[in-house]
């Protein structure tokens, strides 16, 4: 049995790219089976002009395409705050094994607040989920930002 290793450092290097680029600050990392990063990603909807540009999303396309499959079973997704309602139901369509994020969403989450996607019956896959995993740095970075907004 492999040893836990975090890997929400990434997505909080993420998080700070997005922040930098004027986006908002989350990010997200893809972890294959064998341990590999596959994927790196941070939110994009303003660069991109696309709403569904949000780091899960990115990620979740970028190992897939490096997968070569739309599944990726096994794989473990890291995100700095908790997902929303699509973010959740792309990870579920993706058959992500492991989801290890960070801050609470209270406002837009859809894991343990609003939708609670993972818990409805048509919810085809549910990965095995671990929050809180760095929550107190992800918060911070996504409060910083915002109050930076409001000065």
């Amino acid at each position: 049995m492999s040893k836990f290793r975090s890997h929400m450092d990434r997505a909080l290097a993420a998080a700070r790219d997005a922040a930098t680029r004027g986006e908002v600050p989350v990010g997200a990392v893809v972890i294959a089976p064998d341990g590999r990063v596959v994927a790196v990603e941070g939110n994009r909807t303003r660069e991109r002009n696309d709403p569904t540009a949000h780091a899960e999303i990115l990620a979740i396309r970028a190992a897939c395409a490096e997968a070569g499959s739309d599944r990726l079973p096994g794989h473990d997704l890291y995100v700095t705050l908790e997902p929303c309602a699509m973010c959740a139901a792309a990870i579920s369509f993706a058959r992500i094994g492991r989801l290890y994020f960070g801050a609470d969403d209270p406002k837009s989450g859809g894991v343990t607040h609003g939708a609670r996607v993972f818990s409805h019956p048509q919810c085809h896959h549910v990965p095995e989920v671990y929050d809180g995993i760095a929550a107190d740095e992800a918060g911070e970075v996504l409060r910083g930002f915002f109050s930076g907004l409001r000065t």
